[in-house]
């Protein structure tokens, strides 16, 4: 599938302007990986992940090219680029859900919090414990909407009534569904619409303090008003958890995000504050992409 997208994402040409060059798009189409533009305010701050030359490989494919850039702690990070160019490739590195694609091998490394994410010494699970992660589609599990929230807590040991039901009410306070649900916690999670399903799976993925929560596209699948009920949610964890979203909607980066990074074609082209790249950006393929002229 990854080699698929990518030859895909090939033939997405930008619309030259007159007297307008893209050297930077231009060298990626030829193979050629140039430096990423790094605003100053991206490597100024606090970083909770660093991404170090970081590569990686579908068996002889080649899907992620030496990203080198950080994330700044307590704010919100958006991916950014066309279909196939590596954005959910890119974030399911970070909780290295790639590793059950068979023939997936990477170089260079990710640093969560100072600690190698691909150590020879990482246990993977306790990793993913440290990792949020709500995908495109809802993907609540088949029991109790309290038992899917308190689930992480359960496989990690913890039995005591008081902790669960506690942690159960905070989580569902942060993702702003316990005042809907709080009546019917003992009833199937499955029987939720979809736009409550997926603030359950973000409850789900905050129930264990995560130290970054990952969103995959997580309005892809919903309607307008769900979607505003996410992108509100994602302001309000905000002030309590570092958030790095992939999303295709320019306007929702433009509304949910403090950081950006443009990629294409598994390369990073760009990366700032939002304002910056969707402003002020330093590429005019950054420019022309974020303003629609082509992807």
């Amino acid at each position: 599938m990854a080699t698929t997208q990518l030859e895909a994402a090939k033939n997405v040409q930008p619309t030259k302007r007159s007297g307008r060059s893209y050297p930077v798009i231009e060298g990626i189409r030829r193979g050629e990986t140039p430096a990423p533009v790094i605003h100053e305010t991206v490597v100024s701050g606090d970083p909770v992940l660093s991404i170090e030359n970081f590569c990686l490989y579908y068996s002889a494919a080649k899907a992620l090219y030496d990203v080198t850039t950080q994330v700044p702690r307590g704010k919100v990070t958006a991916i950014i680029g066309p279909s196939g160019c590596g954005k959910s490739t890119l974030l399911r590195s970070v909780n290295r859900l790639n590793d059950l694609v068979e023939g997936v091998r990477i170089t260079g490394d990710m640093r969560l919090n100072g600690t190698s994410v691909y150590g020879r010494d990482v246990d993977v699970i306790d990793l993913r414990k440290r990792l949020g992660m709500v995908f495109q589609k809802p993907n609540p599990f088949p029991m109790s909407i309290f038992e899917n929230v308190v689930y992480a807590l359960r496989i990690d040991g913890e039995r005591r009534r008081k902790v669960l039901e506690e942690a159960c009410e905070r989580s569902l306070k942060g993702a702003a569904l316990w005042d809907e649900v709080k009546d019917r916690l003992s009833q199937s999670a499955l029987g939720l619409s979809g736009g409550q399903q997926q603030r359950l799976c973000i409850a789900r993925a905050i129930a264990a303090e995560p130290e970054v929560l990952l969103l995959d596209e997580p309005c892809s699948a919903l309607d307008p008003i769900a979607t505003l009920r996410i992108e509100e949610l994602i302001h309000e964890i905000s002030d309590r958890y570092t958030v790095l979203i992939v999303t295709h909607n320019m306007q929702q980066a433009t509304r949910v995000s403090d950081y950006t990074m443009f990629m294409y074609l598994g390369r990073l082209v760009e990366h700032g504050t939002t304002e910056d790249i969707f402003q002020n950006p330093r590429l005019s393929e950054t420019e022309d992409y974020v303003t629609g002229r082509f992807g």
